[in-house]
């Protein structure tokens, strides 16, 4: 089977004769839907192949993997002859031949016993437990692939780099050629705001991600029946940059948050198809990048409670904040939000230093996570005196009393702007 779409780590993958072939890779390299197309392959040249492709939740593969897959297949006349059926439901492509190719996910080294294939291919590697892999090499008969980001070496590092039978590719998007320029460039321009990232997206390289802005978030199966709805929260994107949309709650302290929608291209009237399509009530309260008016303006006029963030001085850093007092408890279906919060890192200068700024890049769902806590979690319009205090109860000792207070408080609250 041929495609015209093969790229030279198709070539190189498919050509390898080491047991497990390690693609570690940058952002948009391409690395996935090569091996997937070296999958392909194999299943249409031999009669009864099992070949498992293993991601860490089924969330994660329907968004990569699993998406890459069903491109590849819609794509190519020759293989849509040589699959006999694909189901959507079980993940699972069977061809004349006999072969199959399935998607699955593992709880825990346990799970991982079951089963038995000839060809194993992990994906998003470092989203896997060491323990969960070494069951699920025992059991392949004939070859491994893994692919991963390195943003910090993790077991692949550790166990199997440079061992016998152990082949490393290591690319970047140079060596996709069906990438826009406009994409090309927007990764390179991440030397400007952080190196460190720029090692790991740009060029491939094992990096040592550290000073990420939240790490009080966890993932959770699904959102409470009883949590409160605090908002939603709207970032603004078109060609290069995602319009993102999540759902904002609260319960037992914490704050759970859903993805609804992540996708470049929407237009107004698009955003508003999204809304309607995954059920967003019009009396749903919207949280949105105030950078946009129009935007805003137009979604308002078509019947939409949407209002702009309120945004002023400090107002990354204030949000973080706020951010930072919750448990933010994320939606496993929330993949691409989880992907934001593992990236969202602090800006450092030159010698390292750690500046009170976040990378200002991968962050469209972050951000209208920020305008929610901004809105609904602040402290209240700026300037205005607050008091973490209960609020006194009414005079009752007549105007003197009450006149003495009032102007007691007066002078703490100008203390307390003063400072």
């Amino acid at each position: 089977m041929s495609d015209p779409k093969a790229s030279i780590l198709f070539r190189q993958n498919f050509s390898s004769n080491a047991h497990i072939v390690i693609n570690q890779g940058g952002t948009s390299s391409g690395k996935t839907y090569a091996i997937e197309q070296v999958l392909f392959c194999l299943a249409c040249a031999t009669e009864k192949l099992v070949i498992t492709v293993v991601g860490q939740d089924i969330p994660n593969l329907k968004a990569g993997a699993l998406r890459d897959a069903a491109g590849i297949y819609s794509s190519s006349d020759a293989l849509q002859v040589m699959v006999k059926n694909y189901n959507k439901t079980d993940r699972l492509f069977e061809f004349h031949n006999g072969s199959l190719i399935e998607f699955k996910s593992y709880d825990n080294a346990q799970d991982a016993k079951s089963g038995k294939r000839d060809y194993l291919f992990v994906n998003e590697a470092n989203g896997i437990p060491w323990d969960v892999y070494c069951e699920l090499a025992l059991r392949t008969r004939q070859k491994i692939f893994i692919d991963f980001n390195p943003n910090i070496a993790f077991w692949v590092h550790d166990n199997l780099i440079g061992k016998p039978g152990v082949q490393l590719i290591i690319s970047d998007h140079r060596h996709n050629p069906f990438l826009s320029q406009q994409l090309r460039d927007k990764i390179e321009s991440l030397k400007v705001v952080d190196e460190e990232l720029w090692r790991v997206y740009a060029r491939g390289l094992t990096g040592k991600i550290s000073g990420l802005v939240l790490n009080n978030w966890k993932v959770a199966d699904e959102l409470p029946a009883d949590a409160q709805l605090l908002a939603a929260g709207l970032d603004f994107g078109y060609t290069n940059d995602e319009t993102g949309l999540l759902m904002v709650y609260k319960q037992d302290g914490a704050l759970w948050v859903d993805e609804i929608f992540y996708e470049t291209g929407l237009t107004n009237p698009d955003i508003a198809a999204k809304l309607a399509e995954n059920s967003i009530s019009k009396n749903t309260e919207i949280v949105a990048d105030s950078a946009e008016p129009k935007s805003i303006e137009e979604l308002r006029r078509m019947g939409w409670n949407i209002s702009p963030a309120k945004k002023g001085p400090d107002s990354v850093k204030i949000s973080i904040d706020i951010l930072k007092r919750y448990e933010l408890k994320i939606t496993r279906r929330s993949v691409n939000l989880r992907h934001e919060l593992s990236r969202y890192k602090w800006k450092t200068d030159r010698s390292g230093r750690v500046l009170n700024e976040p990378v200002d890049t991968w962050n469209h769902l972050i951000d209208p996570l920020r305008y929610v806590a901004l809105n609904k979690l602040g402290a209240g319009k700026r300037g205005q005196f607050k008091t973490w205090l209960p609020a006194p109860p009414a005079p009752e000792g007549g105007a003197l009393f009450g006149n003495i207070s009032m102007e007691i408080l007066q002078q703490h609250k100008k203390q307390h702007e003063s400072i």
